[in-house]
């Protein structure tokens, strides 16, 4: 891989430093590539000002992660659900105008979530085409709940619909037994971070207890060839180290997992 081909995220859950200082350091320390957070939340400097920042410094949006917020509500009846498809309509909108080209969505949220079924799907349909007629990409992400991504996949073939795979919830949610290969040809982007198994704790690759030959294995084996996308955040263990440092050592393991993933 080429070195412009490690990403991260603008992660507004770093703490200790504002998200100027975050978008600042993430361009020093050599990365041309992130994703960016659009959830709607109570953010300063907010999502669409991070979003002009991020333009200005030259970075390259692979991708905005959508938010999840009420998310479970897209498997139920009710006006909570049908407001969802109308959000994210919206905000797949705002993403084609500022020439993002692919968003990740959750399916679920927390470890109880409603049964899947046709009326989720169906909402979820009208997502998804209306993205495709915007030209946009639509990569659900393995959360923590086994059998909604596969439903969504199995009947929806949309070729603007795949999945982005996120090894820490594959390490600490499914404990490394979920097969990715069913999903080779459909995988657009990775989230990649590490984690002890016990939680989803974001942190660099190789920090954690993840077994990084057996993932990149399982990647190698379904021909991905997209960028390392890392996703990190900077706080408790990692607050000793600066944030040059920090970002730093993302980006030194992200060329790790490149030459491997190139072997």
């Amino acid at each position: 891989m080429r070195r412009k081909d490690i990403a991260v995220v603008i992660n507004n859950k770093n703490e200790t430093v504002s998200a100027w200082k975050t978008m600042d350091t993430i361009k020093q320390c050599g990365y041309q590539k992130v994703f960016i957070q659009w959830y709607h939340k109570d953010w300063q400097p907010n999502q669409e000002t991070q979003l002009a920042y991020i333009k200005k410094l030259g970075l390259k949006v692979l991708f905005a992660h959508l938010g999840y917020a009420q998310i479970n509500q897209i498997w139920v009846e009710g006006a909570a659900g049908d407001a969802l498809v109308e959000s994210y309509q919206k905000d797949i909108e705002v993403c084609k105008e500022n020439d993002i080209s692919m968003v990740v969505m959750h399916l679920t949220s927390k470890t109880v979530a409603p049964p899947y079924g046709e009326i989720g799907l169906n909402r979820i349909k009208a997502i998804v085409d209306h993205a495709e007629k915007l030209g946009v990409k639509v990569a659900f992400e393995n959360t923590k709940i086994k059998g909604y991504l596969e439903y969504v996949m199995k009947h929806i073939g949309n070729d603007n619909v795949g999945i982005c795979f996120d090894s820490g919830h594959y390490h600490a949610h499914f404990h490394d037994d979920w097969d990715l290969l069913p999903f080779k040809d459909r995988i657009f982007c990775v989230h990649l971070h590490d984690n002890d198994g016990s939680d989803d704790q974001h942190l660099i690759p190789f920090d954690g207890t993840l077994d990084w030959r057996q993932v990149v294995s399982m990647l190698k084996a379904c021909g991905y060839q997209g960028e390392i996308t890392l996703e990190l955040c900077y706080r408790k263990g990692y607050l000793h180290m600066s944030l040059q440092e920090f970002y730093q050592k993302g980006y030194a393991a992200g060329e790790m997992l490149a030459a491997m993933l190139a072997e």
